[in-house]
């Protein structure tokens, strides 16, 4: 005789003050650490001293003359982002959590694979961001597989992570001087 498996359903108050500080503060160490890690590879990159920064208005027309995949790309991850921040805060569980959140699997899915065919900082190698798509190309179907199983605080976990490793820390990356996204806004 098998024991029926009981489910999560103790879901995580992902919205209160703790959990949110808590969230900033392993974000502020994530970046910390993604700093002290990607300036002293600069000079590998090309990148001698640290530009000045001049933010401005974002200059469209790097998107619109970048390769299609970046493009795609670019789509797919600020339409996650968009979705994420809404589902992080919103109301879980209803129709509208489900409904948008089959709509950031999909855009997280694509930006993901799509990230797969830009190669352009390692010279038409992979890269470390790339690991990043990876993880989130096999960790979204776990995750999507704990919701279907009432697995509520696995899946809570898993999407949070996905969120912050997949589309933080890679978005932060981004940003690196030189990079497409450093040039659009800061350049």
């Amino acid at each position: 005789m098998t024991t029926p498996q009981t489910p999560d359903l103790a879901a995580p108050n992902l919205g209160s003050k703790t959990n949110l500080i808590r969230q900033a503060g392993v974000l502020a160490v994530v970046l910390g650490i993604v700093g002290l890690t990607v300036i002293p590879s600069l000079p590998r990159l090309g990148i001698t001293a640290l530009p000045a920064i001049h933010p401005h208005a974002p200059r469209v027309d790097l998107v619109l003359t970048s390769p299609f995949a970046v493009q795609i790309h670019l789509a797919a991850v600020l339409t996650a982002f968009a979705i994420g921040v809404v589902l992080l805060i919103g109301v879980k569980g209803s129709l509208m959590h489900r409904t948008l959140g089959w709509t950031w699997v999909l855009a997280m899915m694509t930006g993901a694979v799509s990230s797969m065919f830009i190669r352009i900082i390692n010279h038409g190698g992979l890269s470390f961001i790339h690991l990043l798509s990876g993880w989130t190309i096999i960790a979204l179907p776990f995750a999507m597989a704990a919701a279907r199983r009432h697995k509520v605080r696995s899946h809570a976990r898993s999407m949070t992570g996905l969120f912050t490793g997949g589309l933080v820390l890679a978005g932060a990356l981004a940003f690196v001087p030189g990079r497409l996204m450093w040039n659009i806004f800061l350049g």
